[in-house]
C-alpha cells in the first residue's frame, strides 16, 4: 500500500511536467503550425490541473497533532539540570548527624 501513496503524492508533479512539455512542444512547432495552439492550451490545462491537484492534496493532508505539554517530571535527553553543590559545612553537619 505504500507504493500507492508514493505514486499519488507525485501525480501533481507529473501533470505539471506533462503540461510544460505540451507547452514547449507547441512553442517548438511554432505558430505557423495549425495544432500549436491546441498543444499550448492542452499544456495550460494540464499545468492548471497539476497545480489544483497539488493544492487540494495539501489541504486534505491531515495535520500533525498539536504539541502537548510535557509533565513536570519529564527530563529530556538534552536538558541540563544544575543541582546545588554540597558545601563543606553541610557535609560536616551530615557527618555529625550520622555519628
Amino acid at each position: 500500500m505504500r507504493l500507492f501513496t508514493i505514486v499519488f503524492e507525485r501525480l501533481p508533479m507529473v501533470w505539471l511536467l506533462l503540461g510544460l512539455l505540451f507547452i514547449s512542444g507547441g512553442l517548438y512547432l511554432g505558430f505557423e503550425y495549425s495544432l500549436s495552439f491546441a498543444y499550448i492550451f492542452l499544456g495550460m490545462g494540464c499545468s492548471m490541473y497539476g497545480l489544483l491537484l497539488f493544492i487540494f492534496l495539501r489541504r486534505e493532508r491531515p495535520r500533525s497533532k498539536e504539541a502537548r505539554r510535557l509533565s513536570p517530571d519529564f527530563i529530556s535527553a538534552g536538558s541540563t539540570v544544575v543541582l546545588p553543590t554540597e558545601t563543606a559545612e553541610s557535609a560536616l553537619s551530615k557527618e555529625q548527624d550520622q555519628a
